[in-house]
C-alpha cells in the first residue's frame, strides 16, 4: 500500500468502490440488528476514517460486522434501550484500545480455528433461518428478531411453515435473482480484481429491476412495505435530533460490562481472523 501519495488514483477508485458497497452494507446490518439506520452509517465512517488515521497496520477490518448482528439485537433488548447499549459499545471500544496497547492480538494465534468457524457458522445459520421469511416477503415477525421464541408467538421453525401460501412474488423473484447474480458474478470474475464487487452489482441491478417492474411488470415489483425506509429530515434540527449519545447514568449496570466484554472479544477475534 502506498502512503506517500495522498491522491493516488488507485486508492481513490478503490475507495469509491468500497464506499458504494459499504453504504448498503452499513444500512442493512443496522436494520438487521434492530438499531437506528444512521448508527450503521456512523459505524462505517468511524471504521473508515478514525481507525485508519490511528492504526499503524497496513490492513484493517473495521465497521459493521454481520457476525455481531445476533449479539447486538439481543444486547439492545437485554439492556432495555439503545442508549444503554451505546454505553456498552463505548466500554467495548476502551477494552479494544487497551488490548491494542498490550499487543493482545497475538492471543488469537492460540484459539483453534474450528472454534471460531463453529461460532461464526452458528451465527450465520441463525441469520439465514430468520431471514428466509423476509426473503419471500413474509414480514410478520420483526426484521431484527433473532430469538428462537418470537414476539408473535411463533418460533424460528414454525415461522418457516407459516410462510407457505403467503409468499410475495416480487420479493421472491428479487431474492432469487440477487442470489443467482451474486453466485454467477463471483464464479466468473473471482480472479479479476478490476471488476466491480458482486455485492455492488447485485444492489445496483436489484434497484434498477424493481424500478422498471413498477412501471412495466407490477407483479414482480416490491412494494414500499418491503423496502428500507431511510428517515428524511425536513430541517437541520430534525436531522441532528435523530442522533443520541450513550447513557452514562447506567455505568453501574453490570450487564453493560458483560455486553461490552462480549462485543470486544467477538469483534476483535473476527477482525484478527479476517486479517489472517
Amino acid at each position: 500500500m502506498q502512503t506517500n501519495n495522498l491522491f493516488n488514483k488507485k486508492d481513490i477508485s478503490s475507495g469509491l468502490v468500497v464506499f458504494l458497497v459499504a453504504v448498503p452494507l452499513c444500512l442493512g446490518i443496522a436494520l438487521a440488528s434492530g438499531a437506528p439506520l444512521y448508527s450503521g452509517m456512523i459505524t462505517g465512517m468511524v471504521g473508515g476514517i478514525i481507525v485508519t488515521l490511528f492504526s499503524k497496520s497496513q490492513l484493517s477490518v473495521a465497521g459493521p460486522a454481520a457476525g455481531l448482528t445476533a449479539i447486538v439485537i439481543s444486547s439492545i433488548q437485554q439492556l432495555g434501550g439503545f442508549e444503554t447499549f451505546l454505553l456498552a459499545v463505548f466500554v467495548a471500544g476502551l477494552i479494544q484500545v487497551v488490548a491494542g496497547f498490550l499487543k493482545a492480538g497475538t492471543f488469537a494465534n492460540f484459539i483453534p480455528s474450528n472454534v471460531i468457524s463453529g461460532m461464526l457458522t452458528g451465527i450465520g445459520i441463525i441469520i439465514i433461518l430468520k431471514q428466509l421469511p423476509h426473503a419471500v416477503g413474509y414480514d410478520k415477525d420483526s426484521e431484527g428478531d433473532f430469538y428462537f421464541l418470537q414476539s408473535d408467538g411463533e418460533n424460528t421453525f414454525s415461522e418457516l411453515y407459516n410462510v407457505i401460501g403467503k409468499i410475495d412474488v416480487g420479493a421472491s423473484v428479487l431474492t432469487l435473482m440477487s442470489l443467482a447474480l451474486l453466485l454467477f458474478w463471483k464464479k466468473i470474475f473471482s480472479n479479476n480484481k478490476k471488476v466491480l464487487p458482486g455485492e455492488l452489482v447485485v444492489v445496483a441491478v436489484s434497484i434498477l429491476f424493481n424500478e422498471l417492474s413498477k412501471n412495466y411488470f407490477p407483479l414482480f415489483s416490491v412494494d414500499g412495505s418491503h423496502l428500507v425506509n431511510i428517515p428524511v429530515s425536513k430541517s437541520a434540527g430534525e436531522f441532528f435530533a435523530q442522533f443520541t449519545f450513550p447513557d452514562f447514568t447506567q455505568w453501574q449496570n453490570p450487564y453493560v460490562y458483560t455486553v461490552a466484554l462480549t462485543i470486544a472479544v467477538v469483534a476483535s477475534i473476527e477482525t484478527l481472523l479476517s486479517l489472517e
